[in-house]
């Protein structure tokens, strides 16, 4: 010992009560305030003052700890400080310290401090409780406390607090108390003068330990999956089975449901475990939704055992569960039966005869399929057709079908006529006449002459069931057969078209008679003579109406363009009084003048236009033409030009066959020379 050398660092403020030393720096607490000494400088580099001096410090003693090498954390009485230790600048040093002490943080806790320690970023403090009782208004000495707060710049946030069960506490004072830590196994230690109490930061199996024992099961699922990497003691999967347990006992059936499908997984025999413990409960129905229909399989058994609960007890449920579950989770024969069984009990029912025609649609036995949506009339009818081409399975249901929906099922048979001919569409339509007809009609728009050969008795038809479209039908066929068609029309009285058949025949004049005598419309009379443009339709129509003041009328609005009207006013009685004539005359007048205008107008384009290809002809009439030795004569059908040996001969030009110029025509060119 004689080796060292003792040095006083400071003295003359009372006793000692705390020291703590870390790495170059040492500080301390007396009765003053608490020093902190640079040993590098050999100097005191600040002094922090106590600030509650009415506090015994014998009784309430300072407590100090090193959180890292540059920071001190001061507790005395209920203050908290936090100081810094920092660098000084160059230029500020003089005579000062080279370091210095920055109160980074300062509040008041709500008890009185026993001890502090670090951990990370926040503070562990012991805390000495003094409470008031409420009978006797003294005070006592509580339980002490273990806080964890998080220190801000001018305040705390307590993060968690817990009060310690220590032998004696009523006795104790601040000062019986003291914290000490272990940094490296973060282990703290509560010294009371009868015991002492490790304390230990807890992990995530700590907290989840907690949570069951409170039974917040979907907290601690939730803390395992996200620190599963961290927890040691527990699986999420058994937490997970907990928690279903949990909701079961409590009644949360559809809950406990929901949870498998996140906690059981892909795990097909812990589905099929919890199956079975649902049905034990009589909640089958409840864990239906959620069953794995991919990755996992289950066994068919399971998924049967369900479907028959539905069946016993919900039709509508049953349904929906066929229609969302894949045909090959279970044995559909097996369903099939368990169905038909039900139905022998109530055959009307709707819901189950559509599962059965679902069912079979799975088991592609589409005709029995077919035969139930056509009973029950269902609009999937026509798409299970057309997906499945059953067209030869409707041939004998075809009437069904119009029934059901004529529009779809007209549509779907001009589609698929290579499938189902219109014979055969017609034959079974017989003993349906407004739905052959329909059928026909249909056929016709589409092509006019795919179907004539029933144009003969479309003509019924359309007369019967369809008249407005008859007389359409009658002008675009070609082939029925107009006398059949004109009986039928007479028979029923049918005016308008039997006059089209009249005139299409060429009895026209028979036609004109119907339209004036049956239906007494001058208008359709002259608009027919119109068409007919026959005079002596007209004259018919002028010796119908001359004794007939409103035919009259009509026709002096009507014929100028036609008839010359001189012929009708001729004809007409001194002494008649014609409605409007005035005014019909005045029209004759102003179309007579019109025809005059257009007359005119069209005799000067006309003169324009021939003298415009006259200087065109004259024109090209005036051009030379270039001949030579092969080109004849169309007068003498001899050479136009002589041939060398005709002037080898010294045979002369005849005068006629030079060319003039402007004379195209060579047979005329002798003419003019």
């Amino acid at each position: 010992m004689s080796r060292w050398k003792s040095s006083v660092l400071h003295e003359g403020e009372g006793h000692i009560r705390s020291v703590k030393w870390r790495g170059h720096l040492i500080a301390w607490a007396n009765n003053m305030g608490v020093k902190i000494f640079d040993i590098t400088s050999r100097q005191r580099i600040t002094n922090v003052p106590r600030d509650d001096i009415s506090l015994r410090p014998d009784m309430y003693p300072c407590s100090l700890c090193w959180k890292d090498s540059v920071t001190l954390i001061i507790g005395w009485g209920t203050s908290v400080k936090i100081c810094s230790v920092k660098e000084r600048h160059a230029s500020e040093m003089r005579d000062l310290p080279s370091r210095y002490v920055e109160i980074v943080s300062q509040f008041e806790a709500e008890f009185y401090i026993s001890g502090l320690a670090p951990l990370c970023d926040q503070l562990v403090v012991l805390s000495y409780v003094k409470e008031v009782s409420e009978k006797t208004e003294r005070e006592y000495c509580a339980r002490p406390r273990l806080d964890i707060i998080q220190p801000l710049s001018e305040t705390c946030e307590e993060i968690s607090s817990d009060a310690l069960t220590v032998r004696g506490f009523q006795e104790n004072e601040c000062r019986d108390y003291h914290l000490e830590y272990s940094e490296g196994d973060s282990l703290f230690y509560i010294v009371s003068p009868r015991d002492v109490v490790v304390a230990k930061e807890r992990d995530q199996d700590d907290h989840i330990d907690w949570l069951l024992e409170k039974k917040k099961y979907e907290e601690a699922l939730m803390a395992a999956e996200i620190s599963q990497k961290n927890i040691k003691r527990h699986k999420i999967l058994d937490i997970g089975l907990a928690y279903i347990n949990h909701l079961v006992e409590k009644g949360e059936y559809d809950i406990a449901a929901r949870k498998c499908q996140k906690i059981l997984g892909k795990n097909a025999a812990l589905w099929e475990y919890e199956v079975y413990k649902f049905k034990e409960i009589g909640q089958l129905k409840a864990i239906s939704p959620y069953l794995p229909r991919g990755d996992p399989v289950l066994k068919p058994l399971i998924y049967e055992m369900i479907l028959h609960e539905f069946l016993e007890s919900d039709y509508e449920g049953f349904a929906t569960l066929i229609r969302e579950w894949p045909g090959d989770l279970y044995n559909n024969s097996v369903i099939v039966q368990a169905v038909r069984d039900h139905l022998k009990k109530d055959s009307q029912n709707r819901t189950l005869l559509q599962t059965l025609a679902e069912l079979y649609t799975y088991d592609k036995n589409y005709g029995n399929a077919l035969e139930i949506y056509l009973t029950l009339r269902h609009k999937d009818v026509f798409q299970l057709i057309h997906k499945h081409n059953l067209f030869s399975s409707i041939k004998d249901k075809i009437v069904l079908l119009m029934d059901f929906d004529s529009e779809k099922a007209v549509d779907m048979l001009l589609d698929n006529e290579d499938k189902i001919s219109i014979k055969k569409v017609v034959e079974e339509l017989e003993d349906r006449p407004e739905l052959q007809h329909m059928y026909l009609h249909k056929l016709f728009k589409r092509d006019h002459h795919k179907g004539q050969r029933y144009h003969e008795k479309q003509i019924s038809l359309y007369a019967e069931y369809d008249r407005p479209n008859l007389l359409p039908f009658l002008r675009d066929s070609t082939h029925c057969p107009l006398e059949k068609a004109l009986e039928i029309c007479q028979q029923r009285n049918f005016v308008e078209e039997t006059v089209y058949l009249l005139s299409r025949m060429g009895n026209s004049r028979s036609a004109l008679k119907m339209i004036m005598e049956e239906l007494h419309d001058v208008d359709k009379a002259i608009e027919f003579a119109k068409e007919q443009d026959d005079g002596e339709l007209w004259e018919d129509l002028i010796l119908y109406s001359i004794d007939k003041p409103p035919f009259i009328t009509g026709l002096l609005n009507n014929i100028g363009t036609h008839v010359d009207p001189i012929l009708l006013i001729h004809r007409i009685k001194e002494g008649m009084e014609i409605p409007n004539l005035r005014d019909s005359l005045v029209k004759i007048l102003q179309d007579y003048n019109l025809q005059i205008l257009l007359r005119e107008g069209c005799k000067k384009i006309l003169v324009a236009d021939s003298l415009s290809l006259l200087k065109k002809m004259h024109r090209t009439q005036m051009k030379g033409i270039l001949v030579d030795e092969e080109n004849i004569c169309e007068s003498c059908l001899s050479p136009i030009l002589p041939s060398g040996e005709a002037v080898r001969r010294g045979k002369e030009l005849p005068k006629y066959l030079l060319i003039m110029s402007g004379i195209k025509n060579l047979k005329l060119a002798r003419y003019y020379l």
